[in-house]
């Protein structure tokens, strides 16, 4: 999400926790001011202060280091069961976990919710032979190397993943997902621009990034990972509807300290959720490039647990981990 648009800019922001008797809260952004976890952490504070969800101020602190590992292992070794504490989070994190590179698993932290997300797409050129998804995991099955596919991730990152998740659920064996070709580009727009020229033969990567394109009927979604359709653009087919149950959310959310107690951590839950329904959320997360989504305590940490898994499969399967 490189051209969000902030409510807040760099620094301390008020937010407040509900009238519960619990001190300053403090979010947790585990990068540098910019980017998506910063804009979680300062526009999910400011909401929560504006719609009266809560009430007491806390600081937004970023945390920077690792892709997230620096914030993650302070949580862990210092901060565990701080009941007014949130870390955004997002499937980069998820990822980065999956495939061993923060100091510990997912059961280290609870899960709270995601709130929204960009959604993975698989794209083709409009004048592209392959007309629906069916048509490209025909052609991949029939020869993995057939179809050059680019995204903005390198082999291994998240856009290649949701491509193999794909593939997976489609019935290739990881010997053969492995020889699809992938290439990396610096964003999802120049990967499409190569595709459109005829470098490439589809596109991993988020609609955010390259929903303009959509709109000027250049390209055509072969398939939306996300539960249902998307709003902004009805006639582009979900995973799931054509018989591949994937979902491929680059989502937005938080987790806490993994010995916060259950009332703390359902009492997070219960905030998060009355923001997520409020019209002041929907508008702030439609102005940022993100679709609301909410996946909420004991189903968001199965979620993330069972994507964490896939990953770390997938990720066994073609070589980025031991």
């Amino acid at each position: 999400m490189s051209d969000l648009k902030y409510l807040f800019g760099a620094g301390v922001i008020a937010l407040a926790l509900g009238a519960t008797g619990a001190g300053a809260a403090d979010c947790i952004a585990p990068a540098d001011p910019g980017g998506g976890w910063d804009f979680t952490c300062r526009t999910v504070g400011a909401l929560l202060f504006e719609e009266k969800v809560v009430n007491e101020p806390v600081q937004v602190t970023n945390m920077p280091g690792g892709v997230g590992a620096v914030a993650f292992a302070h949580v862990a070794s210092k901060r565990n069961s701080e009941a007014e504490l949130l870390v955004a989070t997002s499937t980069v994190g998820v990822t980065q976990i999956a495939q061993g590179k923060y100091p510990g698993g997912t059961d280290v932290v609870r899960w709270l919710a995601m709130l929204g997300s960009d959604v993975g797409v698989i794209a083709v050129d409009n004048d592209s032979e392959l007309k629906t998804l069916d048509d490209l995991i025909a052609k991949l099955k029939a020869d993995p190397g057939s179809v050059a596919v680019a995204g903005s991730s390198g082999a291994g990152g998240w856009d290649h993943i949701r491509l193999l998740m794909v593939a997976d659920a489609a019935g290739m064996k990881s010997d053969a997902y492995k020889a699809i070709r992938w290439v990396q580009f610096d964003g999802g727009g120049p990967a499409v621009t190569q595709m459109m020229g005829g470098q490439v033969g589809a596109v991993s990567t988020d609609l955010g990034e390259i929903a303009g394109f959509v709109q000027s009927g250049d390209i055509r979604i072969l398939a939306a990972l996300s539960d249902e359709r998307i709003p902004a653009f009805p006639d582009a087919p979900t995973a799931k509807e054509q018989g591949i149950d994937v979902i491929g959310y680059n989502w937005r959310g938080f987790y806490t300290g993994g010995k916060v107690s259950d009332g703390d951590y359902d009492a997070w839950v219960a905030r998060l959720k009355t923001l997520y329904d409020s019209e002041a959320w929907k508008k702030a997360a439609a102005e940022n490039g993100l679709v609301p989504v909410w996946r909420g305590g004991a189903e968001f940490n199965d979620f993330v647990k069972e994507q964490a898994r896939t990953m770390e499969r997938i990720s066994r399967e073609i070589g980025v981990i031991q």
